[in-house]
């Protein structure tokens, strides 16, 4: 790759590193307001879950907004995705607070959160990819672990956003849910009106127009996305994934119900989770400079693994400590999944992001079903907590034979 599209690509790398930001700071704040909804709406923990189904049902749009993609291209998408997060906060806003005397006003506020989370579907779309062409491709890895990095960064000020800022000891009553959502809302607005004005560069065009770039590629890609078993396990993988990334910050409520001697409040100890992520990414950055992903993807598995097994066998807080510390592990698993599920894809790449994308639809099944499953006398958060092993089996198979399966030789 030539220098000059080196330096011409740090300044959009800059902006998809702030979007990055963004779409980790209003998924956490989403996940993080569970425990919170269920007192201000009377909620069971199925209902509660509803936030995350709502939310993560959106990714169900990522082939659709993927060819949106392809027809627009990344700027247009990017612009777009700002433009509706800030619509959807200030739906919530203003649809909340006329409806606080309505017994609709939950639903309320989950539609407004699913248009917030269509916004954060189209500019994921974006990231994923521009991340990865923004540089040279083996570095691709790299780039896509330290935007997660910097996504770690908001999901562990977010959970502090709800605490003190949301509820920051106001009672726990529907009234007390919209207001900071305006002022998201405006900032958010402010950015896409900025992006607008300014030129960034289509990646693709680019390296087609730089005669220094173009090498001649002689393999043979398959017609159409849809034939490559790789994707597909790979979207299967990142619904996995996001079992364990939600899984632990949702149950932690139910897990603190019950066991009535923990000290202080779940909410108080998600910035421990979010911020062992933030570690991990950060750490995993620099780790892969030296290992291979898969090598990296499957010590995270285990180690992962381990720590919730151990939660089972510790008493009080040391069970709590246990499970937070699998954040640390499973921190670096999301890009390490996608790099694996986009790889060989030459001219499908694009289409593929979208595919993998709707893996993130787990978020809004697996944490309902976990749900479901503490709502039952028989089973019980424990049990619960025991669905994360399948997970972390599916991801350990992906990773080691899954990713394997169908690539261009």
């Amino acid at each position: 790759m030539s220098q000059k599209n080196q330096q011409s690509y740090l300044f959009p790398l800059i902006i998809v590193f702030i979007v990055c930001f963004l779409i980790g700071f209003v998924t956490t704040m989403n996940n993080s307001m569970i425990e919170f909804c269920k007192e201000a709406f009377n909620l069971t923990d199925t209902q509660g879950q509803l936030v995350n189904t709502f939310f993560y049902g959106a990714y169900f749009f990522s082939i659709p907004f993927a060819m949106m993609m392809n027809k627009i291209g990344y700027k247009s998408t990017l612009v777009l995705g700002l433009t509706v997060v800030a619509m959807g906060f200030v739906a919530n806003y203003f649809g909340v607070s006329a409806s606080l005397d309505s017994s609709n006003v939950y639903t309320v506020f989950l539609c407004c959160m699913s248009l917030v989370a269509l916004g954060v579907v189209m500019l994921q779309l974006v990231a994923n990819p521009y991340v990865m062409v923004l540089g040279a491709p083996e570095s691709g890895a790299f780039r896509m672990t330290l935007s997660q990095a910097l996504n770690s960064v908001a999901t562990t000020v977010a959970p502090m956003f709800i605490t003190y800022v949301i509820i920051a000891g106001k009672p726990k009553v529907p009234a007390n849910v919209p207001g900071p959502f305006l002022g998201l809302g405006i900032f958010t607005l402010v950015i896409a009106a900025i992006l607008f004005f300014i030129k960034l560069p289509d990646p693709d065009k680019d390296k087609s127009e730089d005669n220094s770039d173009i090498k001649v590629d002689t393999k043979q890609y398959k017609s159409s996305v849809f034939q490559y078993p790789h994707v597909w396990f790979g979207a299967i993988a990142i619904a996995m994934y996001m079992g364990l990334e939600i899984g632990i910050p949702s149950m932690l409520p139910a897990f603190w119900k019950a066991n009535p001697n923990l000290q202080g409040s779940a909410t108080d100890f998600l910035p421990f989770y979010w911020g062992g992520m933030m570690v991990g990414r950060f750490v995993g950055s620099a780790i892969l400079a030296k290992f291979q992903a898969r090598q990296l993807l499957t010590a995270c598995i285990i180690g992962g693994a381990i720590c919730v097994g151990i939660s089972f066998v510790l008493p009080g807080m040391s069970a709590v400590y246990a499970m937070l510390a699998a954040g640390l592990f499973h921190s670096v698993m999301w890009p390490l999944i996608f790099n694996l599920g986009l790889q060989d894809l030459g001219p499908h790449t694009k289409n593929a992001s979208g595919l993998i994308n709707m893996g993130v639809l787990g978020g809004a099944t697996l944490p309902l079903l976990m749900g479901l499953i503490v709502d039952n006398p028989s089973l019980g958060v424990g049990v619960a907590i025991m669905l994360m092993f399948v997970y972390y089996a599916y991801v350990f198979w992906f990773c080691n034979f899954g990713s394997k399966i169908g690539l261009n030789k």
